[in-house]
Formats: structure tokens, C-alpha cells, sequence
């Protein structure tokens, strides 16, 4: 059994219908990369997953359960963490409040505290007093992931997590992934980089309008069978 599955899940936004009938199972200790272009259904997918978007109960099952009617605490408080496109951070808080209000709603230990989150991004510890949106980009996008981990999630979501970063940003961001997998947490990662994507992921699932419409190993999958399942063109 899957650790999360996605089945058959639908989503609307009033009469816009966004997802149609997606499939996606994350077995515990993996990496999934979610790719394709803008208006691909990725974030709303991200959305359902994490109780943002409500949908049938069993359209999304976690560790055998359905949890795809719960609203966004009840998701969290069950192991689902959200590292949001736009990082979403509090700009009237310091570094260190963004992140202790990660642990609220969800009281287990684990191996994400303070002080393995600033082990694992050292500038942060150096500016754990300043506002967090005083923070380079980058950095702020270490606050999110950070606050995340702080819920010592069974699965970390991350929303398009290199958007607008420059690609050394992006390379120290993606280098702390493998110590938090190694932390016991499972990762979906959702990106337009296909490279990026490629890199770390176990399997890939690429979307296109709503629809799942490639998925498999990075080293099964060729570049004209991703550039077609991306576009909906042959390359």
C-alpha cells in the first residue's frame, strides 16, 4: 500500500474544472517530482493534497485513510506538511517565529527542531532575529521549508520551490533534500525545471491540463517522451 495515493481525484474551482482524474501513489521514502507548464493542474493538485481544496474522501488516501474531505489543520496534524508557492512567510515575525509556528497543530517529536533546522540552513541561524521577509529570496525559501519540517512531517509538499531563484540558490535549496529524506520524510515536489526535477526524483509524473499524461523513472523516460507529454507535441 501507497503512502499517499491520489485517486481519480477531481477538483473544481466553481465551474472550472482543473483536475480530471489523476492518479499519483508516493511510496514511504520516496522523491516525486510533479512537472509541466503553467496551468498544468500542479498547484491545485498541491491544494487538494493538503486540504486547501476540499474533495471526496477517498479520492485521497494517506496511510490507508481518507483524508480528502479534511480541511488544511486535520491534514497537517496527520503528517502532511505544505511548503507553499510564494513562500507564504509572516512579514510582522522574526525568522525564528516563522518557524516554531511550523510545530503548532501537530504535536510529535521528531527529528526537526530549531536546531536541526538551522543545522541544515546555517544562515538562518545567523538571522533568526531579522523579519523574515528581510531575508534574500533564497533564504526565505529556507524559512518555508524550514517551518515545514518543524510539523516532522511523514510528507513534505513543496509548491514550485525554484520559482524566480537564481540557479545557485536553487542548487544550495535542492542540496538539502536528500538529509531531509534521510529524516524519514517522503517529498512531492512540484516544478516547471525539468532538469532540476529529474535530478532528484525516484519517479516523475508530468501534467498537462488537469491530466496526468506521462509518469515513470527519470531513466526510463526519454527526452521526446517528456517534451511531448509537456507540450502535447512531438519533438
Amino acid at each position: 500500500m501507497a503512502l499517499l495515493e491520489i485517486r481519480g481525484l477531481t477538483a473544481r474551482y466553481g465551474d472550472f474544472q482543473a483536475l480530471f482524474g489523476v492518479d499519483i501513489a508516493l511510496e514511504a521514502g520516496e522523491t516525486l517530482a510533479v512537472i509541466g507548464a503553467n496551468g498544468a493542474g500542479k498547484t491545485t493538485l498541491m491544494r487538494s493534497i493538503s486540504g486547501v481544496l476540499a474533495n471526496a474522501p477517498e479520492q485521497i488516501m494517506f496511510g490507508g485513510e481518507p483524508i480528502g474531505a479534511l480541511a488544511a489543520p486535520d491534514v497537517m496534524a496527520r503528517g502532511i506538511a505544505m511548503v507553499p508557492e510564494g513562500r507564504k512567510l509572516f512579514p510582522s515575525l522574526s525568522v525564528e517565529e516563522n518557524l516554531l509556528i511550523g510545530k503548532y497543530g501537530r504535536a510529535v517529536d521528531g527529528q526537526w527542531s530549531l536546531d536541526t533546522v538551522f543545522a541544515l540552513f546555517p544562515i538562518l541561524k545567523e538571522r533568526r532575529n531579522s523579519p523574515a521577509t528581510a531575508l534574500s529570496g533564497g533564504q526565505q525559501q529556507m524559512v518555508a521549508i524550514g517551518r515545514a519540517l518543524m510539523s516532522n512531517p511523514r510528507v513534505l509538499l513543496c509548491d514550485e520551490i525554484s520559482l524566480g531563484l537564481a540557479p545557485v540558490v536553487i542548487r544550495d535549496i535542492y542540496a538539502a533534500f536528500p538529509a531531509i529524506r534521510a529524516a524519514g520524510a517522503s517529498i512531492v515536489i512540484v516544478e516547471q525545471d525539468i532538469s532540476q526535477a529529474l535530478k532528484v526524483a525516484d519517479r516523475v509524473y508530468c501534467m498537462m491540463e488537469g491530466r496526468v499524461t506521462l509518469s515513470g523513472a527519470p531513466a526510463a523516460l526519454t527526452r521526446e517522451a517528456i517534451h511531448a507529454a509537456y507540450f502535447g507535441v512531438r519533438g
